[in-house]
């Protein structure tokens, strides 16, 4: 696979972006890099290597920037260029910790959209306690959704979960205030009946506080509860952690008591490490786009790398779009 990196964009660029791609490199021995940003900089921290190239640009989007606008005025921009390359075939696939909106406005204005497919959903695996960890749609590319839009993220979801985690029957859940199939909005009443209706193995209504349980694969919802939803795990994660180490260095005895629960600590830090499970992918564009966390460290950056280096190989874009032709024509039959 060949991989096009903004290798400008987000908090530790480009030191965490390369060092990522450097670990991508001794893992995957048939990839190719193409690090698209300030070659002088790129070339402090990248081994020269013929399976990376480096594409010069000085131009970069800023995280204040309007997205649409950046995209189309900033057409040399790193993010915009990597994203080109997979437009023009140079590239399989395209990552950026950089500006979500925009990355979303690339990917549809130049990549575009699978044929069917009415919007993109932006989708992060999060934690759960098990360590399986759920697909979670949409993120925010969407604030204002349709029915018939969360019923493709459930399809989209569905064949992720199969293709790429191998979980044979995917739990679909909806995000709702309730259990009761007759809780909620008017949105997700519509969305309850088409998901109870179609093939998938739906398991109803979810309640944001069971998410972590892990009490199903794929949980749909508009974008705006999704990001709050994401913005809420993260933030919890991070204050907790904050707050044992506060405590656990609080005083001589608790940092004896530390020293002999670290290895424990570690296992549970890694388990609710949202950084460990991939970027969030714009499921639902003609090929893969990945969205790295904006503070990816190296470590992270390699496992949005993994995703969609899996997601190329496993075919999810062409699986999406035989899934899509399918169901259209049960419905014209």
């Amino acid at each position: 696979m060949r991989l096009a990196v903004d290798a400008m964009g987000g908090d530790n660029a480009p030191e965490s972006i390369i060092k990522g791609c450097e670990l991508a490199l001794e893992t995957y021995s048939d990839l190719k890099i193409s690090l698209v940003g300030k070659e002088e900089e790129i070339k402090k921290f990248i081994t020269p290597s013929d399976r990376v190239e480096i594409i010069h640009t000085d131009v970069t989007i800023d995280n204040d920037d309007s997205p649409v606008k950046a995209v189309r005025r900033k057409r040399d921009s790193s993010m915009v260029l990597a994203v080109q390359q997979v437009k023009e075939g140079k590239a399989d696939a395209a990552i950026s910790a950089g500006n979500t909106g925009a990355l979303m406005a690339a990917g549809l204005l130049i990549v575009g959209r699978i044929k069917g497919i009415e919007r993109p959903a932006l989708s992060p695996m999060l934690p759960t306690l098990g360590g399986d960890g759920f697909l979670l749609l949409d993120v925010g590319a969407n604030m204002d959704a349709k029915a018939s839009h969360l019923l493709q993220y459930a399809l989209m979801g569905d064949v992720y979960m199969k293709k790429v985690r191998k979980v044979d029957q995917p739990r679909i859940g909806l995000l709702n205030v309730g259990t009761e199939a007759g809780k909620g909005t008017e949105l997700t009443k519509e969305v309850y009946e088409l998901l109870e209706n179609s093939s998938m193995n739906f398991v109803g209504n979810i309640e944001s506080r069971d998410l972590l349980e892990g009490v199903a694969d794929v949980v749909v919802c508009d974008g705006f509860s999704g990001n709050l939803v994401l913005k809420t795990i993260e933030g919890t994660a991070l204050s907790l952690f904050s707050l044992l180490k506060g405590e656990l260095t609080s005083s001589f005895k608790n940092k004896l008591a530390a020293g002999v629960l670290k290895p424990a600590f570690k296992k549970v830090k890694l388990k609710m490490d949202y950084s460990e499970y991939g970027g969030a992918g714009l499921f639902g564009l003609g090929a893969p786009v990945i969205k790295a966390h904006g503070s990816s460290d190296a470590r992270g950056f390699f496992s949005a790398i993994k995703q969609a280096n899996t997601m190329f190989e496993e075919q999810v874009v062409s699986t999406i779009q035989q899934e899509l032709q399918e169901k259209n024509g049960q419905k014209e039959s």
